[in-house]
């Protein structure tokens, strides 16, 4: 099918042997209804515009522990494995990031990994925050968790850090808080909310050429238009301090992107538009990479059906 074709948000890419594997929010209801799961696509050889699928990558077990925002699966290698990361709300609890690891290859099935608790399957980012939206980090042989704490909970929305065990099992530290929301300058205060309501989504982390670290994150602007963030590490580390770009990277109304480097050599750009269901589409953008900032070179934009 075309990439046009499939709904979906949260695009995440991998590419191996040739192919690219697809990931995301592909529920129909991603926002009320009970999780169905999550599928995979598969491109044909070299193709970014043809996928086959879907292929059900995870699909919750009996007495899963959430019922629904089954939200922004990534995959990632990890000694030896596939790990998803993954957002849900639990029956009962505050909205956190799991763990799954697949049972078998890249398309999974992927089977809950993470411990709210020693021995209880549940998310792994702290179980009295709102969070979402995590991504798998390493820095120095260490694992991290990188996830926004959410603006439902803290009204300034914070993007923060939390280190892991080395099995991916549960959190081995207190989570460090990165940045928060209202320290870009493009970003703007949620429409129709509280004053000071500022959102963070989709944080992904880039290692630049020589040695620097960015981040592309997600925001609405101040026309109320979601975006796609850039930040960037002075130190080059997860520490920081974070600078912010100016002006958002993409601001087209849309966003939770990441980075990938095609078979043809070519670094793209994933991110979804537009920001409404279900017209929701997967767009790759090609961008440059010079002196530690991103630049859009070109890209066809998904229509709506």
């Amino acid at each position: 099918m075309r990439i046009s074709d499939i709904p979906i948000r949260d695009p995440f890419v991998v590419p191996v042997e040739g192919r690219y594997y697809l990931f995301g929010s592909t529920d129909k209801d991603i926002w009320k209804g009970p999780g169905q799961g999550f599928d995979g696509y598969v491109s044909h050889e070299g193709s970014l515009k043809d996928f086959q699928g879907p292929f059900p990558a995870f699909r919750p077990p009996e007495n899963f522990w959430s019922e629904t925002n089954f939200w922004a699966p990534e995959v990632h290698w990890y000694r030896g494995s596939w790990y998803m990361f993954a957002t849900f709300k639990p029956q009962t609890g505050r909205r956190g990031t799991a763990i799954l690891k697949s049972s078998d290859g890249l398309l999974g099935p992927y089977l809950p990994w993470s411990w709210a608790a020693p021995g209880v399957s549940g998310p792994v980012s702290p179980g009295d925050w709102e969070c979402l939206d995590g991504t798998f980090f390493m820095e120095q042989g260490i694992p991290y968790l990188v996830f926004c704490h959410e603006w439902q909970q803290v009204g300034d929305g914070e993007i923060c850090a939390l280190p892991l065990t080395e099995d991916l099992r549960q959190a081995a530290g207190a989570p460090v808080l990165l940045f928060r929301a209202s320290e870009a300058p493009w970003t703007g205060e949620l429409a129709g909310r509280a004053p000071g309501s500022y959102v963070t989504d989709g944080p992904f982390m880039y290692p630049a050429q020589g040695g620097g670290l960015l981040m592309l994150w997600s925001s609405f602007n101040k026309a109320g238009n979601y975006c796609l963030g850039l930040a960037r590490s002075a130190s080059g580390t997860l520490s920081g301090p974070w600078f912010q770009e100016q002006t958002p990277l993409y601001q087209g109304d849309g966003g939770h992107g990441m980075l990938f480097r095609g078979w043809d050599g070519i670094l793209y750009l994933a991110l979804h538009t537009p920001n409404q269901t279900p017209w929701e589409r997967a767009c790759f953008i090609p961008v440059q990479e010079a002196l530690m900032r991103l630049a859009i070179t070109g890209g066809d934009l998904p229509q709506r059906t």
